[in-house]
């Protein structure tokens, strides 16, 4: 408390009473009003995180895919079963039943 009351009395001795009026709202524009206010950042950087997040997302799926396309342009049978499980196709000769 001792050290509020003289950062107070400080300001109070070096600027008049007009000027911290003045520093006062130029602050609470700059904080609380304009566009780029703190809540506004609070939820930007919300998003970022939120956006780095899916990045993460994307990159690891990538690679998943990368994998699983490697794996069927080298293999045949693994593009017949790719397309068997995915696309429910089959064979002239055969019946498929779909367990859900």
């Amino acid at each position: 408390m001792k050290f509020l009351k003289s950062i107070f009395n400080y300001l109070i001795t070096r600027y008049t009473k007009v000027q911290l009026l003045i520093i006062f709202v130029i602050i609470v524009f700059a904080f609380l009003i304009s566009e780029s206010n703190i809540f506004a950042r609070i939820g930007y950087d919300a998003q970022i995180m939120e956006l780095n997040g899916q990045i993460e997302y994307y990159r690891n799926k990538t690679t998943e895919d990368k994998q699983k396309l490697e794996q069927l342009q080298l293999d045949k049978d693994q593009i017949e079963k790719f397309v068997r499980e995915n696309y429910l196709m089959k064979k002239d000769d055969e019946d498929v039943y779909i367990i859900e």
